[in-house]
């Protein structure tokens, strides 16, 4: 049963009574229009309406802005003295003729570049709460929204989640505007779009999706803004929130599309035929479409030459297997085919496995688990603590519990190894995601042996040829096979062969240098 207090349903009518006044539209008498955005607001302490005599008329106007979200300083020397001093000068007499005065003041007096028209109070309240400037004047049923942004932002540094080795030390922040400058500052051609929307219906955050066009899919490109037509919700403050809504699945472990920090990775993809899409508030912007590939690779790669980048990523595929695989290995050979194992390592084994109580499923487990719960911590605690519970806490439990005889040491041995291997995968989603299919490989293992990891082998390749990200398939360009992008797949080859855009995305402008190595 469901019980609404007097309180409550009076706070419901008033609201609804102000959601209707929210949209009606903007009346002439100046303080009516004041006293209907002090009731959407409900009169907040950082509201602020500065009225004023226009010159040596008699015409009132006002100035309403959030404090806080707004530059003072332009307000107070290119709009409130600027437009002073333009009226005296001028020296017109609007009383008799005040439908005038708006757009004398838009075409002379206001000396800020953005200024837009306002009929209605949705337009006024939104603008405000977004950190404009609204100019009323008295007799006229129209206003002004003034650009005048001005709070405070964090300052362009390196990414925080993505080590830089060699490359551009720059990052996204949480300024939507600021992002997309540094986006463009990489892409110099007029063909970059960047098509905005509002998400959220309480926040109505800003969202702009990037892509170059002549490169990118039309199809793509629809497809992802028909996706983001049905966000329906309250409020998105991180992106994470648009990547679950428009996914293409979410009972898959994988992540369905990427996202970074930073603005050479994202300049990269766009250039390769890709979305992106970038939300005010955070500084992670995702990328549309990803592949299994493309969660193994990093800028790097292309930074360093083609020997260096093709032995790094040879390293993180193996790096991938053994994250998933080798604690489960591990249970199957120990628990059903210790005959796989050589003579002088099964006896090795079993001699450090003297005396620990329990199976080797079970061993395996607890230290995966006290793994994860040690990752876990040392990300939540503040940086100085959290590296050294991480780094301690795993010296000191495994010691422990080799000593108390709970756990054996090659078991210790194997977590490190597994904990190493997947820090080497750049993707922090997709690490997660193998990390997850670790303890179900486990589970297989000890049920099945070497069956059960074939059996759960075959159902993750099954899952991720039908899985599929924004019409691509997950598992291209292995299957569908695209020869032409084994080039840059496991192996990178040398920048100059790389004279196509990837097949699979199905780009209008399939090359991207000429024969001759040169920049298309």
């Amino acid at each position: 049963m469901k019980f609404t207090s007097k309180r409550n349903s009076h706070n419901n009518n008033k609201q609804q009574a102000l959601n209707e006044d929210f949209f009606i539209n903007i009346f002439k008498e100046l303080d009516k229009n004041i006293q209907n955005i002090k009731n959407i607001f409900d009169s907040p302490s950082d509201l602020t309406i500065r009225k004023f005599t226009l010159g040596k008329t008699n015409i009132n106007c006002a100035l309403i802005y959030v404090d806080g979200l707004t530059d003072k300083n332009l307000i107070h020397n290119h709009i409130l003295k600027s437009l002073q001093i333009e009226v005296i000068e001028s020296g017109k007499d609007f009383s008799q003729h005040p439908d005038q005065l708006l757009e004398e003041l838009y075409q002379k007096a206001i000396t800020i570049s953005e200024v837009k028209q306002a009929d209605t109070l949705d337009d006024m309240s939104l603008a405000i709460l977004s950190g404009d400037t609204v100019l009323l004047v008295d007799g006229i049923n129209q206003g002004l929204i003034l650009g005048s942004k001005g709070w405070v932002n964090r300052a362009v540094q390196e990414p925080i989640t993505e080590g830089v080795i060699r490359g551009p030390r720059e990052g996204f922040i949480e300024n939507l505007r600021t992002n997309t400058v540094l986006i463009r500052r990489r892409i110099r051609d007029a063909n970059l779009r960047f098509k905005s929307y509002k998400i959220g219906r309480r926040s109505k955050k800003d969202l702009v999706v990037a892509y170059i066009e002549g490169i990118a899919n039309p199809a793509l490109v629809k497809e992802v803004e028909r996706r983001i037509d049905t966000i329906d919700l309250d409020d998105a403050p991180e992106s994470g929130y648009i990547e679950q809504w428009i996914e293409d699945s979410f009972l898959s472990p994988f992540p369905q599309m990427s996202h970074t920090e930073r603005p050479d990775k994202v300049a990269t993809e766009l250039v390769q035929g890709k979305v992106a899409i970038v939300l005010d508030g955070t500084p992670f912007v995702l990328i549309a479409p990803v592949t299994f590939g493309n969660t193994l690779q990093s800028p790097e790669d292309y930074y360093e030459r083609w020997m260096v980048g093709s032995l790094i990523r040879v390293l993180r595929y193996f790096g991938a297997f053994i994250s998933v695989f080798l604690p489960s290995l591990y249970i199957a050979l120990v628990s059903y085919h210790p005959g796989m194992i050589p003579s002088k390592l099964a006896f090795s084994i079993a001699s450090t496995r003297e005396g620990v109580p329990v199976p080797a499923f079970i061993e395996a487990f607890l230290m995966e688990f006290t793994m994860e719960m040690l990752r876990e911590a040392g990300v939540r605690l503040p940086k100085p603590i959290g590296q050294t519970i991480g780094i301690v806490g795993g010296l000191v439990i495994g010691e422990a519990a080799v000593s108390a005889g709970v756990v054996s040491p090659i078991m210790v041995i194997i977590v490190a190894i597994t904990a190493v291997a997947s820090f080497a995968l750049p993707s922090y989603s997709f690490a997660i995601s193998l990390r997850m299919l670790r303890f179900g490989f486990m589970l297989a293992a000890a049920v099945f042996g070497f069956y059960g990891i074939i059996l759960g082998y075959i159902m993750i390749n099954i899952h991720i040829v039908n899985l599929k990200s924004f019409g691509v398939p997950y598992s291209t360009p292995f299957a569908p096979n695209f020869l032409k992008d084994w080039k840059d797949l496991v192996i990178r080859s040398p920048i100059a062969t790389l004279s196509q855009r990837p097949q699979y995305m199905q780009t209008d402008d399939k090359v991207r240098m000429d024969k001759d190595g040169e920049s298309s």
